[in-house]
C-alpha cells in the first residue's frame, strides 16, 4: 500500500464515522433521559427541599388524652381509642404536628406544618389559572370529631418559611401560633376564622424620672390657667407613638387647696394629675418616699383618681383594699405585662399597722420574692418600678445593687429606678441561670424647681419588648437625655436634649 487513501476508502470510513457519532448521540441522550428521570423521581419525593428543613419524629396527645398523633417518616398517625382512624394525605410530607386549641373554641385542633407541591390547597384564588408545579410550605388544620379527623383549614403558602413551631413559654397556652423562620425569627399568627393572620408582637416602653411638683411649678399652673398641659406639652408626640407611657408621680394629689404644700410634706392638685391623664399616659408608679405625706387620705385620694380614669396605678393601695394587691397587668400586643412598684421608706411616716399594704416597701425580700413569683405566673414579662438610691449621688450605692441582685434571682426582666433626681447609670445584668435583666438605676427628675445642674439633667428610659425563640425579651434599649427649662415668665417646661 502507498498510504493513500481512495475515495471508496474515505466513503467507508465516513460512514463507520457517521454510525459511531449516531451511537454516542444516542447513548448520550438515553443516559441524560435517565439521569433527568431519577432527577424527576427525586424532585417528586421531595429530595431537593431546603437544606434548613428538619423533619420530626414524635408522639403527642390532644389535651384530652384520646387522641394519639404519631409523626414518623414525614407522615401523620392518628389513633382513637387503641385504633388507627386517620393518616396525612398523600403527596403531603409532614415536617412538623402540634394539638392546641387554636381557635379558642375549647377544642383541640391538628395542626400540620407540611410540603407539596403546589403553592395553593384544594381551592385557588380566581385569577390564578394554574397552580405552580413546584414545592412549597404550607398549614393543615384539622378538627378531632369522634373517630373522624374533619378538615378545617388547607392552608396557601403563608408567606413565609417555618422551621419550626415554638412555645411562648406558658405551657398549654397556645391561643396564637408562634413560628420560627430559619435564622431564627419569631412571628406571631392568629387565628381569623378563615385562615391564619400575622400579628404585630413588639411592644415598646417609654418611661419617665419623678414627676415633682414644687410650689413654683403648681404656683405658675394655678395662676395662669389652673391646667398643667404645659408639662407634656413637647412629649405628647412621643408617649401617643409608644406601646405603653409610665410617668413616677413623686407627690400625691389632692383637690383640697388647703392641702398644697411643697417640701418636706408634699401635695399636689389635682388639675397635674389630668393633666397626666389627658397627656396619654398609661401607668403612674406612685410608691415614693412621699407617698404618706398627705396621709392615708392622700393614697386613696391619688390611688382613686387615676383608676377611675382608667391609668394603672401602682405601688399603693387605699385604706378599704384589706388584701395585698402586689401587681397590675397590662396588656399589648397579646402580651401580658406585669408591673410591681415599691419603694425604699417614706420619710419617717409609718405605714399604718392596720392598712400595712397601702405602700409597697423594699423591707422583705422573701414576700418581694414571693410578689415577683406570683406576677411570673399571671404574665409573659415582669417589670420592677424601683423608688431608691441616694439622692444626689451619680453612684450606684449597695442599697439598689442588693435589690438588684434579688430582683435578677427571682426573673424580673426589666427595672427602672427613680428617687436620687439624677440620672445614674443603666446595664444589663445576667444571672447565673443566664437570664438577662436590663435595669436602669436611675432616670433623674421628669419636673421639678431644684436648681442643681444634675437635677435639671434628667433621662427617658425606652425599650422594646419583642417575641424570640425563647420568649419575650428585651431587643432594643436606650436613654434619651431631658432638661428642665425655667422660662422668664415662671413656665417650667422639659425638652428633650442631644446626648
Amino acid at each position: 500500500m502507498n498510504g493513500r487513501m481512495t475515495p471508496g476508502d474515505r466513503k467507508a470510513l465516513g460512514g463507520k464515522s457517521l454510525w459511531k457519532g449516531a451511537a454516542l448521540t444516542i447513548g448520550a441522550l438515553a443516559a441524560g433521559g435517565l439521569a433527568g428521570a431519577l432527577l424527576y423521581l427525586l424532585w417528586s419525593q421531595g429530595a431537593f427541599l431546603p437544606r434548613w428543613v428538619k423533619w420530626q419524629d414524635r408522639v403527642i396527645h390532644d389535651r384530652s388524652g384520646e387522641y394519639e398523633i404519631t409523626l414518623n417518616r414525614e407522615s401523620v398517625h392518628v389513633e382513637y381509642g387503641g385504633t388507627q382512624i386517620w393518616t396525612s394525605p398523600e403527596g403531603a410530607k409532614v415536617q412538623d404536628v402540634l394539638s392546641c386549641d387554636i381557635d379558642n373554641d375549647g377544642e383541640d385542633e391538628l395542626i400540620l406544618l407540611c410540603w407539596k407541591i403546589g403553592r395553593y390547597g384544594v381551592h385557588r384564588p380566581f385569577w390564578i389559572e394554574k397552580d405552580e408545579r413546584k414545592w412549597s410550605q404550607h398549614l393543615f388544620v384539622y378538627e378531632y370529631a369522634g373517630e373522624e379527623i374533619r378538615p378545617k383549614w388547607m392552608s396557601s403558602y403563608i408567606g413565609v418559611d417555618v422551621a419550626a413551631f415554638c412555645s411562648n413559654g406558658k405551657e398549654g397556652f397556645w391561643s396564637r401560633l408562634l413560628l420560627t423562620d430559619p435564622v431564627g425569627e419569631v412571628s406571631c399568627w392568629k387565628w381569623d376564622s378563615w385562615g391564619f393572620s400575622k400579628e404585630k408582637t413588639d411592644v415598646s416602653f417609654v418611661v419617665f424620672g419623678d414627676n415633682l411638683i414644687h410650689e413654683p411649678i403648681y404656683r405658675y399652673g394655678l395662676r395662669e390657667d389652673g391646667g398643667f398641659d404645659f408639662l407634656f406639652q413637647n412629649i405628647r408626640d412621643t408617649i401617643e407613638e409608644s406601646s405603653v407611657a409610665v410617668i413616677n408621680q413623686e407627690t400625691p394629689l389632692t383637690d383640697d387647696p388647703a392641702g398644697y404644700g411643697d417640701y418636706p410634706r408634699f401635695g399636689t392638685p389635682a388639675q397635674v394629675g389630668q393633666a397626666i391623664v389627658d397627656a396619654g399616659f398609661d401607668v403612674v408608679t406612685c410608691a415614693t418616699n412621699h407617698a404618706l405625706d398627705r396621709g392615708a387620705e392622700g393614697v386613696g385620694f391619688t390611688r382613686d383618681f387615676f383608676t377611675s380614669r382608667n391609668v394603672l396605678c401602682l405601688g399603693i393601695q387605699p385604706a378599704e383594699e384589706e388584701e395585698q394587691r402586689p401587681y397590675e397587668t397590662i396588656t399589648r400586643n397579646n402580651v401580658r405585662f406585669a408591673l410591681l412598684n415599691y419603694t425604699y421608706g417614706t420619710n419617717g411616716i409609718p405605714v399604718p399597722a392596720e392598712h400595712p399594704h397601702m405602700v409597697h416597701l423594699l423591707k422583705d425580700a422573701d414576700r418581694v420574692r414571693e410578689d415577683v413569683a406570683a406576677a411570673k405566673a399571671d404574665s409573659d414579662f415582669v417589670i420592677v418600678f424601683a423608688h431608691w438610691g441616694t439622692e444626689g449621688s451619680e453612684q450606684v450605692d449597695d442599697f439598689q445593687r442588693e435589690w438588684a441582685q434579688v430582683f435578677l434571682e427571682s426573673g424580673v426582666d426589666v427595672v427602672v429606678g427613680t428617687h436620687p433626681h439624677v440620672l445614674q447609670p443603666y446595664e444589663v445584668l445576667t444571672g447565673q441561670d443566664g437570664r438577662e435583666m436590663l435595669v436602669y438605676y436611675s432616670i433623674g427628675n421628669y419636673i421639678s424647681a431644684q436648681r442643681e445642674e444634675s437635677c435639671v439633667k434628667g433621662g427617658m428610659a425606652s425599650f422594646t419588648v419583642s417575641l424570640t425563640a425563647e420568649g419575650y425579651k428585651v431587643t432594643e434599649y436606650g436613654l434619651q437625655p431631658l432638661t428642665i427649662r425655667r422660662r422668664e415668665d415662671g413656665c417650667y417646661m422639659v425638652e428633650m436634649t442631644e446626648e
